[in-house]
């Protein structure tokens, strides 16, 4: 991410199941190590109250006890659920915090991806689903409507630690800095390099889907979150059929025909969420998650029309925040209501109604 003529400060540490940074510009903050290590330990607590991979972690107790009845939940965790359960409304259901039986019954859940059978199947999905989860507000409680749901923060908890690493540092004074969580979930404040450079924001790289190592496009994030979806890295294959980790919560299986999805959004618990749920939903969707003039940017990466290639359509995306790489093989498309515009060089830029 860093321009070969800027130097930057990068202190990290793995956690989540990936490396965080915690990036800032070289000389900039007097503190700026101490201050990563807190917020660095910072994303630690939150782990250690949110991961169900820990037996002990609140979150794990939750899912374990709130099918037997209303259960106290810290400020913390509820706010996050909140936030959890207004996104998937928002989103139609494309992004579901509560399908943790589906990830578990795909065998997702600890990385060994098998397909399940139609009784096994049927069965976690009777038990997935965010209107299976009640909210006390006024009590700050949680309950499930029958056994067997699971709450899953994996499309939301890494942007929601970024958020909150980000809310520690500009209480600290830090003006501008760039957080990451294995650099799919990215929130920047301010300017990579000195006020003097004319640069806007941070650059940061989208990887290309078809292509593994190499970089699709580069985006300027300019005091925004990014979070990018995709199953590249975590897949199985069965029958000669690959098998990607990220399901559509409305029919329990895999989704299909994304090849990667991208969000541009304040938080970066947002940008994750709505970037899982553009992946599930598809490029049909891009209107309804980003529209015009809104707080939201997006674009979604499809197979090209003919082998190695990638169509890139994007929504809400101002023109000059977007370079894509000139080896990229993709052609640039701008969708908005009912209409594509090919933004590619050499391509005719009046719009064409989407068949």
């Amino acid at each position: 991410m860093a321009l070969p003529d800027l130097h930057t400060l990068v202190v990290g540490r793995e956690a989540m199941a990936c490396r965080f940074e915690v990036a800032f510009n070289a000389g900039e903050v007097a503190d700026a190590t101490p201050l990563a290590v807190e917020a660095l330990d910072l994303v630690d607590a939150i782990e250690a109250r949110i991961s169900i991979y820990r037996e002990g972690s609140e979150l794990a107790r939750l899912n374990a006890t709130a099918a037997a009845g209303w259960q106290p939940v810290s400020p913390e965790l509820f706010s996050l659920l909140l936030e959890a359960r207004a996104l998937h409304e928002r989103t139609g259901g494309g992004f579901d915090p509560a399908a943790g039986s589906l990830v578990r019954c795909w065998g997702f859940l600890q990385r060994q991806g098998r397909t399940p059978t139609a009784e096994h199947l049927a069965a976690a999905r009777e038990a997935s689903g965010m209107h299976l989860v009640e909210f006390d507000e006024a009590g700050r409680r949680v309950r499930f409507a029958r056994s067997g749901v699971e709450l899953n923060p994996g499309a939301i908890g890494k942007g929601w630690a970024l958020d909150r690493v980000m809310d520690f540092l500009g209480v600290a004074g830090v003006g501008s800095v760039l957080v990451h969580g294995g650099q799919s979930s990215v929130r920047a404040a301010g300017t990579h390099g000195s006020a003097g450079t004319g640069r806007a924001g941070w650059p940061v790289g989208i990887g290309h889907p078809l292509k593994p190592g190499r970089r699709l496009a580069t985006l300027a994030l300019v005091d925004r979150a990014l979070g990018t979806s995709g199953s590249g890295t975590q897949f199985f294959v069965d029958r000669g059929r690959r098998i990607g980790h990220i399901l559509d919560p409305r029919s329990g299986l895999p989704a299909e025909g994304v090849l990667s999805a991208t969000v541009l959004a304040p938080t970066a618990a947002a940008a994750d969420a709505l970037a899982t749920a553009l992946y599930v939903l598809g490029p049909e969707a891009l209107p309804r998650l980003a529209p015009p003039d809104g707080p939201v940017a997006a674009l979604v990466v499809l197979p090209g029309h003919t082998a190695g290639t990638v169509d890139v359509r994007t929504s809400n995306l101002a023109d000059d925040m977007l370079r894509i790489e000139p080896d990229a093989a993709a052609v640039l498309v701008r969708q908005s209501e009912g209409t594509l515009e090919n933004l590619s060089p050499g391509s005719r830029t009046t719009p064409s109604h989407h068949a």
